[in-house]
């Protein structure tokens, strides 16, 4: 059964581990939550930590951590500390955010699920959601992606990808009675977004290969939404040539504080501010 956060006491840790770290916007999101909810004893740091320090750095926490937020490549490597794993977490086969029980044991969640459903809300409230969508890429934010697809009633995924894609994104799916076809990336945008049917699209990949799936879009005209996860240099290669075919395009930004804010709610127990969230995002990043 997974726990509400501990009762605030004293000095409160937490903080966002992975490899590569520098670049991660958590700190500024959940600190500047913290200031606009006056949790004063929380404190918020970044850490580098790969895959062969992450259990050693977990054992050595003390009594006044309260969660983790986790980056890659540490998603899969989480599930063996986690007393507890949330069925999102489990569906998805990653987890992104570890929260302490009082008992010191730690349940283990996936928030981009959120991020991504909250990021599409708007355009998903503005026209139907159709029953088919795209997305590029196959690896763990891919499996959330399925699985945000699929709470907002999806049936029939395409995954894009360069080669075969992972055997853990085609079980998501299935485990959630998701269709797949598997499509070249490089013919990603056939069929998606012609005729009468708004495309449903997530864009997954580093900005490398998002460049690479952007040329696919030159001389093409679409309608329908565009999510892409990157939210560094914005707008990407890809953003900039699905806007120009015609697409909505909500940056991943959105994701980013939507699943941030969801992390503030499970470490803390309080709504997430996410005004004071998007205002620090879009500070840091402009």
């Amino acid at each position: 059964m997974l726990t509400e956060p501990v009762a605030d006491e004293g000095v409160l840790n937490a903080a966002v581990l992975g490899s590569p770290i520098g670049h991660s916007l958590s700190p500024v999101l959940h600190r500047a939550a913290y200031d606009a909810l006056g949790l004063t004893q929380w404190r918020y740091a970044a850490h580098e930590v790969d895959e062969e320090a992450f259990l050693p750095f977990v054992a050595g926490l003390d009594e006044t951590w309260r969660g983790l937020s986790l980056t890659m490549p540490l998603k899969e490597v989480a599930f063996e500390v986690a007393a507890d794993v949330s069925p999102m977490a489990l569906a998805t086969g990653a987890v992104n955010t570890l929260v302490r029980r009082a008992t010191g044991e730690w349940d283990a969640h996936n928030t981009d699920v959120h991020g991504i459903v909250a990021a599409l809300a708007g355009p998903a409230a503005a026209a139907s959601v159709p029953t088919s969508a795209t997305v590029l890429g196959s690896g763990a934010t891919a499996r959330s992606a399925v699985a945000a697809l699929a709470r907002l009633g999806v049936r029939q995924v395409r995954l894009a990808v360069r080669a075969e894609a992972r055997p853990a994104t085609l079980r998501t799916a299935a485990d959630l009675g998701v269709e797949v076809e598997q499509v070249p990336l490089a013919h990603w945008a056939e069929a998606t977004g012609a005729g009468d049917t708004p495309a449903l699209v997530v864009s997954t990949l580093p900005t490398g290969a998002g460049s690479a799936a952007a040329e696919v879009l030159a001389g093409r005209r679409l309608h329908g939404t565009l999510l892409d996860v990157v939210y560094a240099d914005w707008p990407t290669p890809l953003a900039r040539a699905a806007a120009a075919a015609g697409l909505d395009v909500v940056s991943g930004l959105d994701m980013l504080v939507h699943q941030a804010g969801e992390q503030v709610r499970l470490m803390t127990g309080r709504d997430a501010p996410l005004e004071a969230m998007f205002a620090a995002a879009h500070e840091a990043v402009a």
